[in-house]
């Protein structure tokens, strides 16, 4: 006998029922294309189509910056000393006063004040820095600020005080930034530190870092290399023994068992030879 299962089902095949499996509900609930909508090409979708953007509009070029305008030194003999004027000055006091408004490199109309040097005329040890830097400028002096602290230290490590010393700079004016001075600044003021270590006649110079081993020295080696190596320089028909070390500063910045050690030796190396026999 058909069971009712049976009898439902044929049923169902007489009203076009082809089977009992109903569609998934995702298909019966997705929503018909319009007929008048085109049909998405094939792939994944990307979402609704966006108009490219339009390129931002490229700025205006800069205008090239204007050349710098060339210093022109002043022809007075007091803002530009000449060569003359310098050799005659039988004094360091006669010196700074022909050389004080001296205007003849672009440091300067810049500087608060020139910083000639200072020390003993008699100097048998003469230190030979860069420049002045901020202190300096503000004081008239060389060597004052933590720099010149710890120089005045080196100095007295060897037995030595200040004032016996002469300490001088390759420029007498502070260059903006404490910057290392230009070759022009700098040769434009080396015929007064000659003339300075004509009238001084060290027995000894010691440079103090690579500006014055460059520029009075002619070496343009780095100070690591040379420091701590007899050199000479020809001064006023004088040949004189000089010898490199680190900058003060550069001590500071690197302060060291090693750098100061150097400097120690460099100092005494010095000491020695300004104490050696004179028959030597």
């Amino acid at each position: 006998m058909d069971s009712p299962l049976q009898a439902w089902r044929d049923t169902l095949e007489e009203l076009g029922v082809m089977g009992l499996v109903r569609e998934p509900v995702v298909a019966a609930l997705k929503p018909a294309l319009p007929a008048s909508a085109p049909r998405p090409a094939s792939g994944p979708a990307l979402g609704p189509t966006r108009r490219p953007a339009e390129a931002p509009p490229r700025p205006a070029p800069r205008p090239a910056p204007a050349a710098a305008t060339a210093y022109t030194p002043p022809t007075d003999p007091v803002g530009c000393p000449p060569p003359e004027a310098v050799a005659a000055a039988a004094t360091l006091p006669e010196l700074e006063k022909a050389i004080q408004g001296c205007l003849a490199c672009p440091l300067g109309p810049g500087r608060l004040k020139f910083v000639f040097g200072e020390g003993s005329p008699q100097a048998r040890l003469m230190l030979v820095g860069e420049g002045p830097g901020r202190d300096e400028d503000l004081q008239g002096r060389p060597f004052v600020g933590k720099a010149g602290e710890l120089l005045d230290k080196m100095i007295g490590a060897i037995g030595m005080k200040r004032e016996e010393t002469y300490i001088a700079n390759v420029v007498k004016c502070r260059p903006p930034d404490n910057r290392t001075p230009s070759p022009d600044e700098a040769r434009t003021c080396l015929g007064y530190l000659h003339r300075q270590i004509e009238l001084i006649q060290p027995v000894v110079i010691v440079t103090l870092g690579a500006t014055p081993l460059r520029e009075l020295v002619g070496l343009s080696e780095g100070i690591t290399k040379v420091r701590g190596q007899w050199k000479r320089v020809r001064v006023g028909g004088r040949e004189i023994p000089v010898m490199p070390t680190f900058h003060p500063a550069y001590v500071l910045r690197q302060y060291t068992q090693d750098v100061r050690r150097a400097v120690w030796e460099d100092l005494k190396a010095a000491k020695a030879w300004i104490d050696r026999p004179a028959e030597d």
